[in-house]
């Protein structure tokens, strides 16, 4: 009887380690496939390699490899495995040893043409040299070589290497109960509405970015498709034209309210650069697309409401394209691709946008480390449109242009402010993916939200202003929720008093054109647009920030129906907090003495096996769950795989775990 219980215990724990459902993938390049399933503690990657040298993946903050925390691996001559944790002290050296090994090596194996390893670390090792994996923003870097090291001390071939980096976020576990045939769904054809820059009959249709200018705003306005009966949209993605991805830097759909007849006929044009009709009442938002992102999936419980009935006929699809180096004769017709169904989920979802209106009151003054602007959605916004029981935020977007560094959404509650619904200390403008919740946040009527967006300015030598355009800068957080409620825009913006004590302005002369200051009398005469930009901000800026952040703002609170009734008209001073958040900060806790497995499943016998550090906050944002189609599948051996690969893997784990089992039946 023990011997079926261990054949058994062998064949499941076998099974396990070769077969791996992935959540997530990327190409780093045509050559480098990295695969990765979040844990609760730790995270697992395989990475599949075109080449039958080394290959490396690494972490960092930033764009410089310096200070990169790198694993480093290969398949000798004689099928044996390497797998080294290592650090890059300095740009122009290969990465170097660690003393402590904390990557745990899996499996690996090579074959005619690619090199595969499978491995695994915590997501905090304690180790300084490496770099503590979070829910922020990670600058993910790759390197391999066609040449292997020539012996275990691992000394690298000194020329040749591939190299790369790019923004990934890493941190995203399931948050919905995994497929079983109770719970499944019965799979159905998805019906889909493509939202496209062109009219499919003619070519001369498709969108021309004009050569004299670095930034377009188009906007299309589309009749929703012909269904008889109410439908939710349960994912939408990208399409993208070939050529266009450095020209297209955000996407949004809007629902439109406005007078039918004029949004009919507005809807057979290919659209204009004049998106903001009064008339047409497009403000609500319906879909959201930045920079970097691949789309996204709805919850089970959720979907976007297509109602031809109580909903909205028309939309209008607003794309932001940048041109910086103006290149001639760009066309494009890019979209969006939502897929929609009449098998409808619990609840209608929509999204909710708190941030800073673009406007040029919102001021960033150059040559700044870090310049904090916040964007308020007021308590009085809240109470009168959430219900009592709450709303459900499942997923965030963050959005800003080219300065932005950090970015939080942070709640606050009868003065006490909650741990942050969203948060990257480590923002990348070029990175704008969806982030879905671990757990989805409630918002309660009465609760004040706070976007708050940190920007670098030291590149900038002049102020830079709120604004649409690229080199102009926006504070903005999507925010995706159930059930959905009127409220669809809820901004803020500095009221002109809190902007002239900013400036050190007392008063401004009446009537005058262009705008002049008339107190204090050293300021008199010299007009508004001189004072911003001959500002002494270097020795102005702190004082600059408390009157920014001590002042009042004009709320601007919006439903599909236009203002919020009794907000239109206030000036709001910073809520009271008297129970600031304090982020907790827990000791690493020290390694385990590694088992008998652990120590097998490592070739090289200093690599560490993971411990259980504490558990991440049950709110972290963490990256939305956009997995491709390739990546749902169980990996069993990349498609390069054959049997003719060199690998001892398998019998190192037969072998490991043949040991383990039978000790424990001694």
């Amino acid at each position: 009887m023990k011997a079926v219980i261990a054949s058994c215990f062998l064949l499941t724990l076998v099974n396990g380690v070769l077969s791996v459902e992935w959540k997530h993938s990327a190409a780093l390049d045509n050559n480098f496939l990295v695969l990765w399933t979040p844990g609760e503690n730790d995270v697992m990657f395989e990475i599949q390699v075109k080449t039958l040298g080394y290959v490396g993946l690494g972490f960092t903050k930033d764009d410089d490899r310096v200070g990169a925390d790198m694993v480093i691996g290969w398949v000798d001559n004689n099928g044996q495995l390497h797998l080294q944790d290592r650090h890059v002290k300095d740009a122009s050296k290969d990465p170097e040893m660690d003393s402590s090994q904390d990557y745990t090596l899996l499996l690996g194996y090579e074959n005619k043409t690619h090199t595969v390893l499978r491995f695994f670390r915590r997501y905090d090792t304690c180790d300084p040299r490496d770099l503590k994996i979070t829910n922020d923003t990670m600058q993910v870097v790759w390197q391999y070589h066609v040449e292997e090291p020539v012996s275990a001390a691992g000394v690298l071939p000194a020329h040749g290497a591939v190299r790369g980096s790019r923004p990934l976020y890493l941190v995203q576990r399931d948050s919905q109960p995994r497929p079983s045939p109770r719970n499944q769904e019965v799979e159905q054809p998805l019906k889909t509405w493509d939202i496209l820059n062109e009219q499919r009959r003619r070519v001369i249709d498709y969108i021309r970015l004009p050569m004299a200018l670095d930034t377009l705003h188009w906007c299309r306005v589309l009749r929703m498709p012909n269904i008889d009966r109410k439908h939710h949209v349960v994912k939408y993605e990208p399409v993208i034209q070939p050529g266009s991805n450095d020209y297209l830097h955000h996407m949004t759909l809007y629902e439109c309210r406005g007078d039918q007849a004029e949004l009919e006929a507005v809807a057979k044009t290919s659209g204009s650069n004049k998106c903001y009709h009064a008339s047409y009442q497009c403000n609500t938002i319906a879909a959201v697309w930045s920079l970097g992102s691949e789309g996204f999936n709805y919850p089970l419980e959720a979907g976007y409401p297509l109602d031809p009935y109580n909903g909205p006929r028309y939309y209008m699809l607003e794309t932001h394209y940048t041109n910086p180096q103006m290149d001639a004769f760009i066309s494009d017709s890019s979209g969006l691709r939502l897929h929609y169904t009449d098998r409808l989920r619990t609840h209608d979802a929509g999204i909710l946008s708190v941030g800073i209106d673009p406007n040029w009151r919102h001021i960033i003054p150059p040559g700044q480390p870090e310049v904090v602007s916040e964007g308020h959605c007021i308590s009085d916004c809240t109470g009168q449109t959430i219900p009592n029981n709450g709303i459900n935020i499942f997923a965030v977007i963050m959005h800003t242009h080219q300065l932005g560094r950090k970015v939080r959404l942070r709640q606050i509650r009868s003065g006490e402010e909650l741990p942050p619904i969203a948060s990257d200390t480590n923002y990348n403008p070029s990175y704008q993916e969806y982030r879905k919740l671990q757990k989805p946040v409630r918002i309660y009527p009465g609760d004040h939200l706070v976007a708050e967006c940190t920007y670098s300015s030291e590149s900038r030598q002049a102020i830079t202003l709120g604004g649409l355009a690229t080199r102009e800068e926006t504070c903005l957080v999507s925010t995706l929720y159930y059930p959905r409620i009127e409220l669809s825009l809820c901004y803020s913006l500095p009221s002109l008093p809190t902007v002239l004590h900013s400036l050190g302005i007392q008063m401004l002369a009446k009537n005058s054109t262009p705008v002049r200051i008339q107190e204090p009398p050293e300021l008199a005469g010299m007009t508004l647009e001189d004072r911003l930009v001959s500002y002494d901000w270097e020795n102005n800026f702190q004082n600059f920030q408390e009157a920014t952040r001590g002042g009042t703002f004009k709320p601007l609170c919006s439903t599909s129906k236009g203002p919020l009734p009794g907000t239109d008209k206030l000036e709001v001073h910073y809520p009271r907090i008297l129970r600031p958040y304090e982020e907790a900060s827990q000791p690493c806790s020290k390694k385990p003495l590694r088992n008998k497995l652990s120590l097998l499943l490592s070739e090289d016998g200093d690599i560490g096996a993971p411990v259980d550090p504490d558990s991440d906050e049950t709110n972290a944002v963490e990256r939305g769950q956009l997995v491709r189609s390739k990546v749902s599948r169980s990996s069993d051996g990349p498609t390069a795989g054959s049997s003719s690969a060199r690998s001892v893997s398998l019998a190192l784990i037969l072998t490991a775990v043949t040991m383990v089992v039978g000790a424990a039946f001694r």
